[in-house]
């Protein structure tokens, strides 16, 4: 386990100044908090699938969705940036947008066989007015399919790079 500590923790990191790198010359969101969790996922699983990829993209999308329709339908107009007053309805209105989204991202994820934890950050940062625009929705799902391409890109260049070293069976 002690070779994951550094690699996983550089590689994520270079996962994620690609996006930080996108968001700093766009002005977009393109860095949020559920990203460095999916960031570290792929970086400690960095074998994973084709499918395993698609599932980290679509359980954003999902997660985006759910907390779009509920914060509109639930509590549009409030945000979660300070503390709501105690028994407010502003906070019982994100309070259940939050809920709403959860249960919604929940059964999407399961429904369609792409359960990526992160995503359940996702759906809360939208539902909970952080991030809540259909803009800044439709960002955060570019960046998390950024984020896979461009591990699904340099995966691939590793394994070209390696292939000459790799040892198999010999022919005799």
């Amino acid at each position: 386990m002690r070779r994951h500590r550094v690699g996983t923790s550089l590689y994520a990191g270079v996962l994620f100044v690609v996006l930080g790198t996108l968001a700093w010359a766009s002005g977009q969101p393109f860095i949020f908090p559920s990203l460095g969790p999916s960031a570290f996922v792929l970086a400690f699983h960095r074998d994973g699938d084709r499918t395993g990829l698609v599932s980290v993209v679509a359980s954003h999308l999902i997660g985006g969705l759910a907390g779009l329709a509920a914060y509109s339908l639930l509590a549009g107009g409030v945000s979660l940036v300070a503390d709501p007053t105690a028994f407010s309805t502003a906070g019982l209105r994100l309070v259940a947008s939050a809920t709403l989204s959860l249960v919604v991202t929940s059964w999407g994820m399961i429904a369609t066989d792409t359960v990526h934890a992160p995503a359940c950050a996702t759906t809360l940062i939208v539902s909970l007015g952080l991030l809540s625009t259909p803009l800044q929705v439709a960002v955060i799902v570019v960046g998390v399919a950024v984020l896979v391409a461009f591990h699904a890109l340099a995966l691939s260049a590793y394994h070209r790079a390696t292939e000459p070293f790799r040892t198999g069976p010999v022919d005799g």
